[in-house]
């Protein structure tokens, strides 16, 4: 490597010495062995020079990339999702120190599936004495009903992770195991993508460790404990209000695999299927992000509704992987803790690695009379991460901060049921380097850090993680808190790392079909369509209502029958409550007043909904225009309300473009074209009863002509204005105008006829057979002929149509009847 390749700048010696002038003792930094002390400054150069000097550019450069990425979370509570608080200063570590955080996390992976084996098998391990049976019928996360059911080649475990800390003297502690649904492995990787385009070669040239092939370990992992060569892997998200939705969606799309919520599950012959507008396709394995008590009601909690119907059984009868298997949580409650380097020195003939926090379960009474006589110098916590009794924070509340009676509240309730609490040592972290308010301030931080098992069964680490910088909530608690930052973590080798990633390890066979479609996705991609081109339609009536005004509250009066007429469609539309009231507030109503339903915002409220469960199949591009800000559509504010339905147009023309020039030509594509001409024709069916009836005036035809944006099609053919006959061809019969009513039925009888069948006799299915008649209805007409009987009974043909469609793809096959096993 090139000796100026890293050489610091003057701007990034400053941000390193103004550091470590405020830096506590044991900064990851600050303490830093020579080697990494100039790796750490070496960054800080690149980095300055990147900002230009300015901390707070570095900072709204890197989170500008997040965003593009779609990279967002939940809080509890929240109803929107927020951005992805990354920051833009990477954590490092040096290769050797790495080494033994890897030994002790293969270790410990090793020690946690001996221990959940044994317990939900031989039991020996409490049948001895060496762990007591409270511990592990205690936890909420034990169940019963899956002792005795082994997993595929006996792996409880293929994903673990682990929380850890490091002390001010630089050692590192295990704070917290996490085998239910490990969170932040698919912001890790977010992580990384976005500081990356954010820092260009930096992270190349400080010879950071790649995340690839970890990823392709995992995918290789899961693969191989499935029965066939060539499985079918879902990721089983609970769904997206969860908290970590986006990651999940992320990380299915990253690895191929297919995103599945509950309802798209069913089991059939003790198999699973998932339901896709093919039919039933086995699903081989299952990496689920739910709890277990959610994965089935018929075996867990019944109160579950996002869960799979007799999941239980398919695991129970050997054909299905699942990750991490049902059950596993249990080594997850804090009591383990306290025992797990006694299990280690009798399962594994050696010490951890890597130790735990010092942990205290009250359940012993040796133990319980440690943590009250040292209460003010631990922090107690529930023994099985549920509400106790004296404490107000299920998580962990530091016996110091406790007045008099919040203190014998505590005292008492442990003597009534001691087994439910635990003590720890009070957690004294190390800090990093972070930007905050334009400065590089110390805060401290945790890692969490990712273990898989290979195709081989054998344990492998991610070298990197998702680094946590504590805010203002409890740095310990499983998700991000509000105020928390997250960091890359880097693991600095001494010698250039090789290229790699997903695309050139182990390629698949080419294939060129876009795999499979679930009916859920299916259904949503319809309904997309739908309502982008319903909030279209709504923006149209109501640039046509103001046209060129000035002011809104100055535009045109209902006194004309025209624009009574165009007021009427959007209260026929629920975009407005009634005609009652001036020109200007209705519309501002009709683009802005999300308690309308048929509004521009509550319309694009639904897109975003809708989209949202659909972040694996949909580009960044999309989210962006999305997610910006609606123009703002009161009467108050400068804009008119033509130039703010006009920029609504441009969005929405936007979106249109995204699908038609960046969607494969799929199924899912297919979808989604359907909903937009289905909601195209009816609309157009809705517009010619309105404006191109028998009694239509020059000024309803002059309308009409807008609202199909037929206009200037309309006068290159005719030299006359608007004459009823040939308006009604152009926007009802025109095979070659793509607003046109016709047209949408051509396209969507090409859409279903390509469309994959399930009958074996060679006869079209309803959607099929009402398409193909909708096209032969419309085809010998003329503007001349046609009635508005005709259209009615077009629009009643293209509901019916609709209703097919849905019957047919997003209603799937029931239990009772036979899947293909081998599909």
């Amino acid at each position: 490597m090139a000796a100026d390749v890293l050489a610091p700048r003057a701007s990034g010696e400053a941000w390193a010495d103004a550091y470590l002038a405020t830096a506590p003792a044991g900064d990851l930094f600050a303490g830093a062995a020579p080697a990494m002390a100039t790796r750490w400054r070496d960054m800080l150069g690149r980095l300055s020079i990147q900002a230009q000097g300015d901390p707070a550019t570095l900072a709204d450069h890197v989170s500008r990339q997040a965003i593009d990425l779609g990279m967002a979370f939940r809080l509890t509570g929240d109803e929107q999702e927020r951005s992805w608080p990354l920051g833009p200063v990477p954590l490092l570590i040096d290769a050797a120190e790495w080494a033994q955080i890897e030994r002790g996390l293969m270790q410990r992976a090793n020690l946690l599936e001996r221990v959940v084996s044994d317990i939900y098998s031989t039991q020996s391990l409490v049948r001895d004495g060496k762990l007591p049976a409270s511990i592990v019928t205690g936890s909420p996360h034990y169940w019963r009903v899956m002792t005795g059911t082994p997993p595929p080649r006996g792996h409880h475990l293929h994903f673990y992770a682990a929380d850890i800390g490091r002390g001010p003297t630089g050692e590192w502690r295990v704070l917290a195991d996490r085998v239910r649904t490990p969170v932040g492995v698919g912001y890790a990787l977010e992580n990384r993508l976005a500081l990356s385009r954010a820092t260009g070669d930096l992270l190349g040239a400080m010879n950071t460790r790649r995340l690839a092939p970890f990823f392709d370990e995992l995918r290789r992992g899961l693969a191989a404990d499935c029965e066939r060569t060539d499985p079918r892997i879902g990721l089983l998200t609970p769904g997206r209000f969860n908290q970590s939705y986006a990651e999940q969606a992320h990380l299915a799309r990253y690895l191929g695999l297919l995103l599945v919520e509950g309802d798209d599950l069913i089991v059939s012959d003790g198999r699973l299927f998932v339901r896709t507008i093919q039919g039933l396709k086995r699903i081989d394995g299952l990496w689920r992000w739910m709890d277990s008590r959610f994965l089935d009601p018929l075996a867990f909690d019944g109160r579950s509704h996002i869960g799979v119907p007799d999941l239980y059984n398919a695991c129970a009868r050997g054909g299905l992987m699942v990750s991490n298997w049902p059950g596993a949580g249990v080594i997850e409650s804090r009591a383990f803790a306290a025992f797990l380097p006694q299990l280690a020195r009798e399962l594994l003939g050696a010490d951890l690695i890597l130790p735990n926090i010092a942990t205290w379960w009250c359940g012993q009474r040796q133990e319980r009379d440690h943590v009250r006589a040292q209460l003010d110098k631990l922090v107690v916590g529930s023994a099985f991460d549920q509400d106790v009794a004296g404490l107000p924070d299920a998580h962990f509340t530091p016996g110091s901060g406790l007045d008099t009676a919040q203190r014998a509240a505590l005292l008492d309730a442990m003597a009534r049921r001691p087994m439910d609490y635990v003590g720890q040592e009070v957690v004294k972290l190390s800090t990093t380097p972070a930007i905050i308010d334009g400065q590089l301030t110390p805060l401290p931080f945790t890692l969490r850090i990712f273990v898989a098992r290979d195709a081989a069964g054998q344990w492998r680490v991610m070298p990197g993680g998702f680094a946590r910088l504590a805010g203002h909530g409890d740095i310990r608690a499983a998700l991000m808190g509000r105020g928390d930052m997250s960091a890359d973590l880097c693991v600095i080798d001494s010698h250039p790392v090789p290229p790699d990633s997903l695309l050139g390890v182990g390629a698949p066979a080419i294939r060129r079909v876009g795999g499979m479609l679930p009916a859920k996705a299916a259904d949503n991609l319809f309904w997309l369509g739908r309502y982008i081109e319903r909030a279209e339609m709504t923006l149209r009536l109501v640039r046509a209502i103001v046209g060129g005004s000035i002011e809104a509250d100055l535009g045109p009066s209902l006194a004309s029958p025209t624009m009574a007429r165009l007021v009427d469609q959007l209260a026929l539309w629920g975009a407005i409550a009634g005609r009652g009231g001036a020109i200007g507030p209705l519309c501002a109503t009709a683009l802005g007043d999300a308690r309308q339903s048929g509004s521009v915002r509550a319309l694009m409220g639904v897109v975003a909904n809708i989209g949202e469960g659909l972040r694996d199949r949909l580009a960044s591009d999309f989210w962006r225009l999305v997610r910006l800000p609606l123009p703002g559509f009161d009467g108050n504010v400068t804009e008119t309300l033509l130039d703010a339905s006009s920029r609504m147009i441009e969005r929405i023309s936007a979106l249109s473009g995204l699908a038609a020039e960046n969607m494969g030509r799929t199924e899912g594509w297919r979808f989604h074209d359907m909903g937009r001409r289905m909601e195209r024709a009816v609309n157009g069916c809705r517009l010619l009863t309105a404006f191109g009836n028998d009694q239509a005036s020059a000024d309803d035809l002059t309308v009409l002509l807008d609202l199909m944006d037929s206009q200037i099609s309309y006068r290159t053919r005719y030299l006359t204005g608007p004459a009823l006959p040939p308006v009604r061809d152009l926007v009802a019969l025109e095979p070659h105008n793509p607003r046109a009513i016709a047209y949408q039925a051509a396209r969507l009888a090409e859409h279903v006829a390509a469309l994959p069948t399930l009958r074996a006799d060679g006869m079209p299915e309803e959607p099929r057979r009402l398409a193909d008649a909708l096209v032969a209805r419309l085809a010998p007409l003329t503007g001349d002929m046609l009635t508005m009987g005709d259209i009615g009974d077009v629009e009643s043909r293209l509901l019916r149509l609709s209703d097919a469609i849905g019957q047919r793809y997003f209603l799937q096959l029931r239990k009772t009847q036979t899947p293909d096993l081998l599909s």
